[in-house]
């Protein structure tokens, strides 16, 4: 456990794993941990994209952390959300850069699929991921452009930076990067899941996701040229309506029904899911959130009389159960 910029936060990752069990065994060590420790405390830890309840921001002294509340002002006090970002190796950067161009019309399903924030301030927003609307105040989040090479995605990090408004390369907060720290692609556009099962869930797609695309581009196939003015109203759909109603087709761009864009996604990972020995789980568990929603929808169900606290009594018992 890491700190985070707000003091109410906790940041938990995970060891590399290569078995989906595996991974299920550890996150669920890593919140039992972290409810240990909040029951030490008098608190409860709860996994939600951002607080359903109103909150006073409470930001860490930590200095790099400090520069950003200096240099943001509401945007980083007011800040108090939780992504489940996933880290899948690649071989190199040029690799790992013709992932990102290929993965980015699959994103805003992933973000559809994990949508688990309805609520903030004490209020229903409208959306199932409110997270993904105010993480998007930050300069640098959201979509990207299709980059072609390792050279122009560094130049193009590179330029960002030069322009001074960011602190560091940490701020880079694209929907999909290439790590800063690890041999890795880096997915970060969900929010934290609820339970254990859909976050596995979330690592499954994004592994096959990475060895479809490293596969479409080893064998020299074009980066679908999706613009990203239009992947940026796909990311708004996807954070709207979760998998409850519409999705924009990744091929055209045009409004589709959730179950039948998550049925094309698993039709376009089913080799890769095959290899890995994952096809049969990640079916089963997407036939799951389709039945019972996402945990934004377990979220309004718990709270369907007005009572938030009863949507926090939910999202503690299904954190941790």
């Amino acid at each position: 456990m890491t700190s985070e910029m707000q003091q109410l936060q906790v940041e938990i990752d995970t060891a590399p794993r290569t078995e989906l069990g595996d991974l299920a065994r550890d996150l669920r060590a890593w919140r039992a941990a972290t409810g240990d420790a909040a029951t030490e405390l008098g608190a409860r830890v709860v996994a939600t994209g951002v607080s359903p309840l109103p909150f006073t921001g409470s930001p860490t002294s930590e200095p790099r952390y400090a520069a950003m509340v200096e240099r943001f002002g509401l945007t980083a006090r007011e800040q108090l959300t939780c992504g489940c970002h996933v880290h899948v190796g690649v071989a190199s950067d040029e690799e790992a850069v013709g992932v990102l161009d290929r993965i980015r019309r699959w994103l805003p399903v992933l973000l559809a699929i994990s949508a688990n924030s309805p609520y903030s301030q004490g209020q229903d927003t409208g959306y199932a991921s409110f997270r993904s609307q105010v993480w998007a105040r930050w300069p640098t989040v959201g979509p990207t452009d299709v980059f072609g090479s390792a050279r122009r995605y560094h130049s193009s990090v590179a330029d960002l930076i030069s322009t001074g408004v960011l602190l560091d390369r940490g701020m880079i907060y694209f929907d999909a990067r290439l790590s800063a720290s690890f041999p890795t692609v880096e997915i970060r556009v969900a929010d934290v899941c609820a339970r254990v099962e859909d976050a596995v869930l979330l690592a499954g797609l994004c592994r096959a996701l990475v060895d479809t695309a490293a596969e479409a581009w080893a064998l020299g196939w074009q980066a679908p040229p999706v613009p990203t003015e239009l992947l940026r109203l796909a990311t708004w759909r996807a954070g709207h309506d979760g998998v409850e109603g519409s999705l924009l087709d990744p091929t055209t761009a045009r409004p589709r029904a959730a179950s039948k864009v998550l049925e094309d996604l698993l039709v376009h990972l089913a080799p890769a899911l095959a290899r890995a020995g994952d096809l049969n789980h990640i079916e089963r568990q997407l036939e799951t959130v389709l039945r019972r929603g996402t945990g934004a929808r377990a979220q309004r169900e718990a709270g369907a009389r007005g009572d938030l606290a009863a949507v926090v009594a939910e999202l503690g018992r299904t954190t941790l159960e």
